[in-house]
């Protein structure tokens, strides 16, 4: 298992070279991109293998890539290749927000990426970016929270350029992701209060049978799986980085009471919620 750093724990963005994630992960190349969303600044050519597929990516491209996806870098380890890597919570603010992530940018049923020229492949944009959001972070984190949500907007909005170069098929394929993108959306939004595959089939007035189909066609694990990580992982987030009691978090997240909270945690993660804690302190 691979580390996260914990400012993405924390508040669910990171930037940082591919050559440090490498190393700081006994130089191992093969990540999945979990519940996150990822976008790579590439200013030299490299290869990458995205879910056994292989694309050579020239620089001056940024390559965008969508949640549980295996990548594999190829000749990465020393070039200076930005990953920022960010989740749903994270950037996902508003109705604008929610269509930007939920795009063919992230999600397309014929490609696990989706590749545009950075910035005009315009190196002088990318030293900006970057020492801009650096200075943030050293400065103040609700300025560098808002700058780097700022900056993803950016890249998204850059990318968008060129979406009508990229070809797609209305076929079942796409009505499959289409259907499990607005499911993510809903379970943003419905989370704490909703844990039921049942309440998301009726949002999207299909059957809970279909929605997991569609979520198993997609995503490789059911509806229930998806909401299940979903809530655990928001538990180790509110276990390990928030000063709220236990009893607290359990009322925030939606459980009748504490037992409950805590028999989800140790069920579901292995440890109980005060292991948890201690482990972080």
């Amino acid at each position: 298992m691979y580390q996260i750093t914990n400012q993405l724990h924390k508040i669910g963005f990171s930037i940082d070279l591919i050559s440090n994630i490498i190393r700081r992960n006994n130089f191992q190349k093969k990540f999945n991109t979990k519940q996150f969303f990822c976008i790579l600044l590439v200013a030299k050519d490299i290869d990458l293998i995205i879910s056994g597929i292989q694309y050579e990516i020239k620089g001056g491209n940024a390559v965008f890539i969508g949640p549980m996806k295996d990548v594999e870098f190829g000749d990465a380890y020393g070039k200076e290749i930005y990953v920022i890597v960010f989740s749903a919570d994270f950037y996902d603010k508003s109705m604008k927000d929610s269509v930007f992530m939920n795009s063919q940018v992230f999600f397309n049923s014929r490609s696990d990426v989706f590749i545009s020229p950075y910035f005009g492949n315009n190196k002088y944009n990318e030293v900006i970016l970057v020492e801009r959001l650096l200075k943030f972070q050293s400065k103040d984190e609700s300025l560098y929270i808002s700058a780097a949500h700022n900056a993803i907007e950016g890249l998204i909005l850059d990318a968008y350029l060129h979406v009508d170069e990229h070809h797609t098929e209305a076929d079942e394929r796409l009505e499959y992701v289409s259907f499990v993108n607005r499911f993510r959306v809903l379970l943003q939004r419905d989370f704490k209060t909703a844990k039921k595959v049942l309440h998301y089939s009726q949002e999207l007035k299909i059957s809970s049978r279909r929605l997991t189909e569609m979520c198993e066609y997609v995503y490789g694990k059911s509806a229930k799986q998806i909401i299940i990580e979903k809530i655990k992982i928001e538990c180790e987030k509110a276990i390990k980085f928030s000063n709220f009691t236990m009893s607290e978090i359990a009322y925030d997240l939606g459980f009748n009471d504490e037992g409950n909270f805590s028999n989800f945690v140790k069920k579901h993660t292995g440890k109980k919620p005060s292991e948890m804690r201690e482990i972080s302190a």
